[in-house]
């Protein structure tokens, strides 16, 4: 692996839309105690279904620290990969590669990595294993590397069409705890080489008490070009109305680097989700301090979904709004599967099955 003196931009390379085909997927085996209530063992289980979705159509390595790797191959099926890495926690979306390809070959992208917000509002300390992780993954698989580590980005906090538009929020891109050196202009200058797009769409905020600071991941997706799903709700008593109903406005009135104008369809949230008191007991502290509090509400969405080559893994929370989002996914996805995976295990530690996977995308012939 070498890096390289460049950018995707200058290079021809790209980052694909995730529903474009795919080489394989990364995950990362859950263990961090003040993450994963009661050890984690519900979340490994949660983890592992959804490795095994993926991996029905696309080759999935999952990495594991060295006092879980031999729980992990265990769990997992054989032809799923397991592959010993240091890690601080578990969100492959946020920390592993970002692929680009210029259709022949791909490269990976280090992004700088904080913990969501560093020093200022980040989650947790240190966070220097999740930050190495880029550059692991990228001598792993043999492929050469950019090297964006002095700009701050999470995977999760950016959606590209693959056609030259890609959709952040202002709430996590301009927050105090990623970038405060650089304007909004310098921002998107590094998303134009990186990911080598030509339009950035900026929705104001994501789904309310969403701790990455909202990433779009768990709020917007693209199904297709000029074609997105909106996490929603009818509920004006609700504080993610007034949220979904600005990211409604701006949408509907942005076209994507074509001038197309967005087919946006409403993708039901379920009722708001609490973390109980026994979840909590289960639950470590972070420098003394609790992690969750008995009735918190989490950032359920059904748009923290993964597309893979044959099937779309979506969240299901126990909610009668499971039914109507996997039917809409459904029919936005006709030539893929729509598997529902109960998610509750995962959403606990902060985020959902979006989150917890990195696709790496197809190339050569």
């Amino acid at each position: 692996m070498k890096v390289i003196n460049s950018t995707p931009r200058a290079d021809g390379f790209s980052m694909p839309a995730e529903f474009s085909r795919h080489y394989g997927c990364i995950m990362i085996f859950p263990e961090r105690s003040d993450s994963w209530q009661y050890g984690g063992y519900a979340a490994r289980k949660a983890f592992v279904n959804v490795a095994c979705e993926i991996a029905k159509s696309e080759k999935v390595t999952v990495c594991a620290s060295a006092n879980q790797y031999e729980n992990a191959r265990r769990m997992l099926p054989a032809h799923i990969r397991v592959v010993e890495m240091s890690s601080n926690d578990s969100w492959a979306r946020d920390y592993a590669p970002t692929f680009v390809t210029d259709g022949r070959e791909i490269r990976g992208i280090n992004w700088g990595f904080n913990a969501w917000g560093g020093l200022v509002d980040g989650l947790y300390f240190p966070w220097d294993s999740d930050d190495k992780m880029a550059r692991k993954l990228c001598d792993l698989y043999e492929k050469d590397m950019y090297d964006f580590g002095n700009f701050i980005l999470e995977g999760g906090s950016v959606h590209v069409d693959g056609e030259g538009t890609c959709i952040t929020t202002e709430a996590c891109l301009l927050s105090r705890g990623r970038n405060p050196m650089l304007t909004k202009t310098e921002i998107e200058s590094y998303l134009r080489e990186g990911l080598n797009v030509e339009k950035i769409i900026w929705l104001k905020n994501g789904i309310y008490g969403d701790e990455t600071n909202e990433h779009v991941d768990n709020v917007c997706a693209f199904v297709r070009p000029a074609e997105v799903v909106l996490a929603w709700t009818d509920d004006k008593n609700d504080p993610q109305y007034k949220l979904s109903q600005s990211c409604y406005e701006i949408l509907s009135q942005s076209t994507d680097a074509k001038g197309r104008p967005f087919r946006i369809h409403k993708l039901h949230c379920p009722k708001p989700v609490t973390v109980t008191a026994e979840e909590c007991e289960g639950l470590d502290t972070m420098d003394f301090q609790p992690t969750r509090e008995p009735g918190e509400r989490l950032a359920a969405s059904y748009v923290n979904f993964y597309i893979a080559n044959h099937a779309v893994v979506m969240p299901l929370f126990g909610d009668p709004a499971d039914k109507a989002a996997q039917e809409l996914l459904s029919e936005l996805f006709p030539d893929r599967e729509v598997v529902g995976i109960p998610a509750r295990d995962i959403l606990i530690g902060g985020g959902n099955i979006h989150c917890i996977t990195q696709q790496i995308p197809a190339f050569g012939g």
